[in-house]
């Protein structure tokens, strides 16, 4: 089977890079029947937090609850989103045909990938790849992967949350994997396009 997005990292980034993708169901035929995968190998730092500065999240909400919330609100759409545990060493191909090998050898096919693997290391062997130092890290020593202005290494290869080289917020890396979201909706649309909802009239 063949998914349409396969996401690497299940934190905040790519969590929210999944709940915005598949949350257009419904709402245009260019979303309707498409499948994601979210590939994460629980190392996401949200796992060790608590929060008290995220808008709208109560305070001293702990961040691995936080994680199982999204991943509930994501599974409130249905089941077109899938989680496997296991982590990435190797991706290769291209947009349309990309194989992502995890360390057993098991591969799965994505006409698009997004990295959201987070800033402490980038270890997956991948073509185009260019990894530096991360510009907003508070501590030395972090990484980030150069993109364009598209948060896109090259064509269906993109980048989010803190290896895109956002600060290291809540807010800020769910906004990056959103905006990954957009930004391949809009090439599945044609054209600029976000998905937002208005309450029933009663």
């Amino acid at each position: 089977m063949k998914y349409d997005v396969l996401i690497v990292g299940g934190g905040v980034s790519g969590l929210s890079c999944a709940l915005t993708l598949v949350s257009a169901k419904g709402k245009f035929d260019w979303a309707n029947g498409r499948r994601y995968l979210v590939i994460d190998n629980q190392s996401s730092d949200l796992l060790k937090a608590m929060l008290n500065n995220v808008p709208g999240v109560k305070q001293g909400t702990l961040g691995k609850n936080l994680l199982e919330d999204i991943r509930n609100q994501i599974r409130s759409y249905g089941d077109d989103v899938e989680f496997k545990n296991g982590r990435v060493v190797k991706i290769e191909g291209e947009k349309g045909n990309f194989k992502v090998y995890l360390e057993d050898n098991t591969y799965y096919e994505a006409d698009i990938v997004v990295l959201a693997t987070g800033f402490h290391e980038f270890n997956i062997q991948v073509d185009g790849v260019e990894v530096v130092e991360n510009k907003k890290s508070p501590r030395p020593g972090k990484i980030m992967i150069k993109t364009d202005e598209d948060q896109k290494v090259k064509d269906g290869l993109y980048v989010a949350g803190l290896v895109a080289g956002v600060s290291t917020m809540f807010a800020c890396a769910a906004g990056s994997g959103v905006q990954v979201a957009c930004n391949i909706q809009a090439l599945w649309a044609g054209k600029n396009v976000v998905v937002h909802d208005v309450p029933s009239e009663n």
